[in-house]
């Protein structure tokens, strides 16, 4: 099994808190998606004939390019690798970009899975952010999605804003509860080196939400979605059973991926591949970078991942990929945390327990590997 990711890097104006890699130059668009085309048809043996399961077009924003463009991309990836019949494809998009068209068209090519940018349903805070659309726009896109057939529907939200009182976050919550969408994504606002919004608080202009508060949102947040009948699979993550991201989950479960486009990285199992975060580059024909990985530093991701996910690290696999040393170093290092309540260790699993989420830095911190 396998998972193709593609970057979409455009988009109209930049957020204040992005750190992923974007662009504005939006006249270049049909170079991209033809240089996209051109390097899925080049490293079709990437997967090594592996099924694919999953398809993600992130971004960036996906939903600013030609529908056409969008199903030109869809149909290489059908005619170039083995995709599985009932493969999740998911879209990114904007609210104000999502017309009832738009979405029709997309369900026909194959676009089974929506993620909508939504981040909050406050208008003055899509504005502190610098986002295009309103909270209406948002409320409006997630009901043309239904009716133009999606029924498998994510939105992202983002909590924890400069001065925000624990009612505005309650306000998002049940809003988003009551759009009846099948996944959310919540996010602590992260304040990302050259980003404006860091900008902002190195100056002083604005200053970061309490550290208590932002724990009490979180757990508003798990709270009023486990009511609703959300499943907390992973940190950040909550989903309808049965509805969580195969795509993502992907990435927890050290699944390979390809990833296609600037500033994409992809993984084969053993190591990592990347493209510079440059359109001009890519567009020109850069060169795929690689970055080997260490035994010790998969340990590492293997752990963190693991431990980000409901299902947690199954010890036996830890043994069979990294051998007893390493099981055991980690098992020594997180007796503390099991002493206290942080970990669990039920046959043969080790997960986070409620209270561990909270501190969950700390403790997968500990057991990284320090050489």
């Amino acid at each position: 099994m396998a998972g193709i990711y593609v970057h979409i890097p455009f988009c109209k104006s930049r957020c204040a808190y992005c750190g992923f890699f974007s662009t504005t130059s939006l006249e270049k668009r049909r170079s991209y998606v033809d240089t996209v085309i051109k390097e899925l048809n080049a490293r079709k043996a990437f997967l090594g004939g592996r099924d694919v399961d999953t398809v993600y077009l992130g971004g960036g924003t996906p939903s600013l390019l030609a529908v056409e463009d969008i199903g030109e991309i869809l149909s290489s990836i059908y005619n170039i690798y083995n995709v599985r019949e009932g493969a999740e494809v998911t879209l990114e998009g904007n609210p104000d970009d999502l017309s009832y068209e738009l979405l029709k068209e997309l369900k026909r090519m194959g676009v089974n899975r929506l993620s909508i940018g939504v981040q909050t349903f406050d208008d003055a805070r899509l504005k502190f952010l610098n986002r295009r659309h309103t909270s209406a726009q948002a409320i409006e896109a997630v009901d043309k999605a239904k009716r133009a057939g999606f029924d498998n529907i994510s939105i992202d939200l983002m909590f924890g804003f400069p001065q925000q009182a624990m009612e505005g976050w309650l306000a998002d919550v049940e809003k988003a509860v009551s759009l009846q969408v099948q996944h959310v994504s919540a996010y602590s606002l992260m304040y990302e080196e050259g980003t404006l919004l860091n900008s902002m608080l190195e100056s002083g202009v604005i200053s970061e939400v309490d550290e208590e508060l932002s724990l009490s949102m979180y757990e508003l947040l798990i709270d009023k979605l486990n009511e609703a009948g959300f499943h907390h699979y992973e940190l950040s993550n909550f989903a309808l059973p049965g509805m969580e991201s195969r795509h993502n989950s992907g990435y927890w479960q050290d699944v390979p991926y390809l990833g296609v486009g600037a500033g994409a990285h992809s993984y084969d199992g053993v190591n990592r591949y990347f493209h510079v975060n440059s359109l001009e580059e890519y567009i020109a024909g850069s060169e795929l970078a690689m970055e080997e990985l260490t035994d010790k530093e998969r340990y590492c991701e293997f752990v963190f991942t693991g431990l980000r996910t409901s299902e947690g690290i199954r010890l036996e696999r830890l043994e069979q990929l990294f051998g007893v040393e390493l099981k055991d170093y980690c098992l020594y290092n997180a007796k503390k945390h099991i002493d206290r309540g942080h970990l669990i260790v039920q046959e043969g699993v080790m997960r986070l327990s409620r209270s561990g989420l909270f501190i969950s830095n700390d403790v997968m911190s500990d057991l990284m590997w320090v050489d």
